[in-house]
């Protein structure tokens, strides 16, 4: 029997109470979900954790409104520690209250909504969730559980591997990340954090602590990136309008270089994703590195596409960042992430305090370790079996004629500087993402597939989303917004398919009789 059925509005993807996807499984689901219509969100048990608060983490922010003095009637927010929490208080102006309940969850409270005008009071909600959301800073759901747990609102639910001790659990991990990295690197050299988005933050800050005493405050966004990473350069850079640049083209690094010049002595950093997300393009990352060395620019690099498995840039790199929520979570219900600095960048002794510093700033929760350490071994598998089912996929979809365009690791536009850096010839990744024809309309194909719909990839499962819907709904719904699109290459129609272990002949079985 396939495992491969269409699965209800909601579901948790896998149907665990920690899973990290849920199902959007037609086009008005997912647009319903962007819209938030009570009509789709109501069926939401779980989502992506950064972008739906989990039940959780609600739950126990009920409890806390209820039981704790001074908190009723007011709006607050869970957060990954009290570092977290007055960050966020900074961000906010001082509006607010941080009141730490334990060290790995910490509220952050609103004023009492009497005193707040409504347009104030969600002002403040969005910027918080933003915050959250941008930097990976949301409490984990496990801190909320057992928090419940141990005031006996819920019963307790763990997994089977779940019996290791946290020290145990963080020596595996980190000692397991240091070897898909590669290059020499030491466990004790590994960061890790509550999120992929927390560790690209905190490499972020790292670098700024570094290089903003030379006059270095501009950041360069690398092509088209995850948007998260996006707004983090966008908004956290000292002066977005002037320290926020975007080098569109990440084949053209004579124009690369031409900004550094213009730019001279102010560049930090370069953002650069290796692929990027979603067109999967692979820059030339060792003349990359290079050039942005000659410029006393910092290079940090994100693999996470592909997997560090696969494809080997810390030689490059000056730091790497990792969601650990991909490919080494391949069971899909934890969500973590790390950085590193490479051992021979320029400034790697200046850059390693400053991101065990800006690493330590959110609380990663012991039991997500635990968790995580339960699956991390079965990671070289994992991504074995993915690399055996994605080319034949590819083939597939490149042959079928409602098939329009499909881009993947191995893509002619930059197959060459991705097997400069993969670490064998069939180390190709998950990730591939088409557009369909003309003929062959989106939600007739998206609503029939039966795949599993929804985010996040890297998993086991397969899984297929309308990526720009998802992560650019604001774009894909302006005239302007699509304008941008187009100029940076982006199909707002652009699906994105992560291949997973099913037996290979299955999905493709699926996806003909969708493009039927």
């Amino acid at each position: 029997m396939t495992a491969l059925v269409h699965r209800p509005l909601g579901q948790r993807i896998p149907d665990r109470l920690h899973a990290v996807s849920c199902s959007l499984p037609t086009m008005r689901d997912v647009i319903g979900y962007e819209e938030k219509d009570p009509a789709i969100t109501a069926h939401l048990t779980s989502g992506y954790p950064r972008f739906v608060v989990h039940p959780l983490l609600r739950r126990a922010a009920g409890v806390l409104q209820r039981t704790q003095p001074g908190l009723a009637g007011r709006e607050i927010w869970l957060c990954a520690g009290a570092a977290v929490g007055e960050a966020l208080h900074a961000q906010l102006d001082g509006v607010g209250e941080v009141v730490p309940v334990t060290p790995h969850l910490t509220v952050y409270a609103f004023p009492p909504a009497v005193s707040l005008a409504d347009d104030v009071a969600a002002a403040l909600s969005r910027r918080t969730k933003h915050y959250l959301q941008h930097t990976g800073g949301f409490a984990s759901s496990r801190a909320a559980e057992d928090w419940l747990v141990a005031r006996g609102e819920i019963a307790a639910t763990l997994s089977p591997d779940e019996g290791l001790d946290a020290e145990t659990a963080c020596a595996r991990v980190r000692g397991a990340v240091a070897g898909f990295f590669g290059a020499g690197l030491a466990a004790a050299d590994v960061c890790l954090a509550p999120s992929g988005m927390a560790a690209t933050y905190a490499a972020f800050r790292a670098v700024n602590a570094v290089q903003a005493p030379l006059g270095r405050t501009r950041w360069v966004q690398l092509g088209w990136l995850y948007l998260d990473t996006i707004a983090i350069l966008q908004k956290f850079t000292a002066t977005a309008a002037e320290d926020y640049l975007h080098h569109e083209n990440v084949f053209d690094l004579a124009g690369l270089e031409k900004l550094f010049v213009a730019h001279a002595g102010k560049i930090a950093g370069v953002l650069a994703e290796v692929p990027t997300n979603p067109l999967i393009q692979t820059p030339a990352l060792p003349a990359l590195s290079a050039l942005c060395r000659a410029h006393g620019v910092v290079l940090v690099v994100d693999p996470t596409i592909a997997s560090a498995l696969n494809v080997d840039v810390l030689p490059h790199a000056d730091v790497v960042v990792n969601s650990l929520t991909k490919y080494t979570a391949g069971e899909g219900d934890v969500i973590l992430g790390a950085a590193a600095v490479n051992p021979a960048a320029p400034l790697a002794a200046e850059l390693r305090p400053a991101l065990a510093a800006a690493a330590a700033l959110a609380a990663v929760y012991p039991r997500d370790l635990v968790r995580l350490a339960g699956q991390i071994g079965a990671t070289p598998a994992l991504i074995a079996r993915i690399n055996e089912n994605t080319p034949r996929v590819v083939e597939f979809l490149r042959a079928h004629p409602q098939v329009d365009e499909v881009f993947w690791s191995g893509h002619a536009a930059s197959a060459a500087n991705y097997a400069a850096l993969a670490r064998t010839p069939g180390s190709v990744g998950s990730m591939i993402t088409f557009t369909l024809r003309p003929s062959l309309a989106l939600p007739a194909f998206y609503d029939r597939l039966r795949i599993a719909k929804g985010p996040s990839f890297g998993l086991s499962t397969s899984l297929i989303c309308p990526f720009m819907y998802l992560a650019h709904y604001d774009l894909v719904t302006t005239e302007e917004g699509r304008a941008e699109l187009r100029r940076n290459g982006l199909n707002p129609d652009l699906l994105r398919l992560s291949v997973g272990t099913e037996p290979v002949e299955e999905l493709i079985e699926a996806l003909a009789e969708a493009l039927a």
